[in-house]
């Protein structure tokens, strides 16, 4: 069952939000201004999920605008050591950013740097307009300026990840010619991140009504509060914090590992933060999925993740593109018997299943469909080849984007108490939790905690937003990378276009 993402919620150049619900009685555009359209809780509702709809973007596929095709993909799974781009399905770009080929100018680092400050400016929006004459109830404002201060949060986050000093938008600046933002620092950016998940931890709710499932809650809060402190290495904090999760929250771990990517057990209890995707409204246009896009009443309805995962090359039927394919490096890391691995990838031996306008294709797996004789099954498989799932032409899907989990959040757990003199077997047990799900025994008697754990993160969330990010954090990218490694790595390029509007006041990072 979908969510709230199917109010489909469109953005006009002035930034002023229209919900095409049938909950929202619509004014004609030229008599809908900031003043006339936030009055409603259907109306906040609608712009704070406009907010949601940015991070929908983030793998969006565009023929307008910056010309998108899953640019997310190639900057957080492309250029780890998991994933390559396919030799000869690829694009440039994807074989440039593989091969650690980093350049401020380039679309990727634009397309994300611009949907994360359009989240930003959309939760602004919705905390700026709390204070205006409004039909709200004290406990309407309470619950969607912690909403918004989470998702303003969460693009921070973000930000920080990508770019290592991102300016910090606190605030709607109305002057066309004022909107330029100097780099924040490290400290500004963690206390303003922290600051908003509390208070978005102090008023969200625990859980929704079953109509708004997939918003963020308290828990979810907290979560990115344990989770930002272990980016800060306050190590005694996120103990507290991850362990109250884990002791007290309601998230555990689904017994089949497969749950977690599968279309009909989304939103389920291991998934702590999760990117709803709506449908089946397509119209198979998979080219406007950006909500910037002329088109965007049509926009973020889908995905077009098999459209780029799925495989591509020596004739193999579904008409997919087979841009990103896992590597051997990836596979050779998995334990014999560990049970993730076929809904990980497909090798050789594999029952491969794609989808197309004539309905479910399942064939052997042939390694020659792609460079690397690998294919991710993530996301894929039986349970996802569905007609629910996809769009007549087969093209776009509906699953949902789990962005955070709870074994992630084990993996954290077991992290912080690694490297901040904890409980060595408290970590042990959620290093072995995950193990277990798995199918995997218990870690031999005196294992390194360590690379035990970082191990175990790699496997458990290959192919999720998290590796690179990790290589970066940990330090660890001369070791990964040894022959093309370079420490301005561990932070990407201020898109070139930004350095040039604020006019020198961004500056550009270190070596680009």
């Amino acid at each position: 069952m979908k969510k709230f993402n199917q109010f489909i919620v469109a953005v006009c150049s002035l930034g002023v939000f229209f919900s095409c619900s049938d909950q929202l009685d619509l004014q004609p555009l030229d008599r809908l201004t900031t003043d006339t359209f936030y009055k409603t809780r259907t109306d906040f509702d609608g712009a704070i999920f406009a907010s949601y709809s940015s991070i929908q973007d983030f793998w969006g596929t565009s023929t307008e605008t910056l010309s998108e095709r899953g640019e997310f993909w190639k900057i957080s799974t492309v250029i780890s050591d998991d994933v390559a781009a396919d030799a000869v399905n690829s694009d440039q770009i994807s074989r440039d950013i593989d091969g650690l080929q980093i350049r401020a100018a380039d679309v990727p680092y634009a397309a994300a740097y611009t949907q994360i400050y359009e989240g930003i400016y959309r939760a602004n929006l919705v905390l700026d307009r709390l204070g205006v004459e409004n039909e709200l109830t004290e406990e309407d404002k309470t619950v969607l300026g912690a909403e918004a201060k989470f998702l303003r949060a969460w693009f921070h986050f973000q930000a920080m990840k990508l770019y290592g000093t991102p300016p910090l938008a606190l605030k709607i600046i109305p002057g066309i010619n004022d909107q330029a933002l100097p780099n924040a620092t490290r400290d500004e950016l963690f206390a303003a991140i922290l600051s908003d998940f509390s208070d978005a931890e102090a008023g969200l709710p625990e859980v929704w009504d079953s109509g708004n499932t997939g918003r963020a809650t308290s828990w979810a809060a907290s979560s990115y509060i344990g989770k930002v402190n272990v980016w800060k290495e306050d190590w005694s904090t996120a103990i507290t914090t991850l362990g109250n999760v884990v002791d007290n929250g309601p998230y555990m771990l689904m017994p089949e590992y497969e749950d977690n990517f599968n279309f009909d057990t989304e939103n389920n209890a291991e998934s702590i933060f999760e990117i709803q995707f709506g449908g089946p409204f397509s119209d198979d246009n998979l080219w406007v999925f950006d909500d910037t896009h002329s088109e965007d009443f049509k926009a973020s309805q889908g995905i077009a993740r098999s459209y780029y995962w799925d495989a591509g090359g020596n004739g193999v039927p579904g008409g997919k593109n087979g841009w990103f394919a896992p590597t051997s490096d990836l596979l050779n890391v998995y334990e014999t018997g560990d049970e993730r691995l076929p809904f990980v990838l497909y090798q050789d031996g594999d029952t491969y299943y794609s989808y197309d306008a004539g309905g479910q294709i399942v064939l052997p797996y042939n390694p020659t469909w792609s460079s690397t004789s690998l294919t991710s099954s993530k996301y894929q498989g039986a349970h996802n080849t569905v007609p629910g799932n996809r769009s007549p032409n087969g093209q776009s899907e509906f699953n949902n984007e789990r962005w955070f989990r709870f074994a992630e959040l084990k993996l954290l757990y077991a992290e912080a108490l690694i490297r901040g003199g904890g409980d060595l077997g408290i970590a042990e047990q959620q290093i072995n939790d995950v193990r277990n799900r798995a199918g995997l025994d218990d870690l031999a008697v005196g294992a390194d905690l360590l690379t035990a754990m970082r191990q175990e993160k790699r496997v458990e969330l290959a192919m999720e937003p998290h590796r690179w990010f990790d290589i970066t954090r940990w330090g660890i990218g001369s070791e990964v990378f040894p022959s093309n490694w370079n420490d301005r790595f561990n932070v990407f390029p201020f898109p070139l276009t930004e350095i040039e509007r604020s006019g020198g006041l961004l500056k550009q990072n270190p070596g680009y």
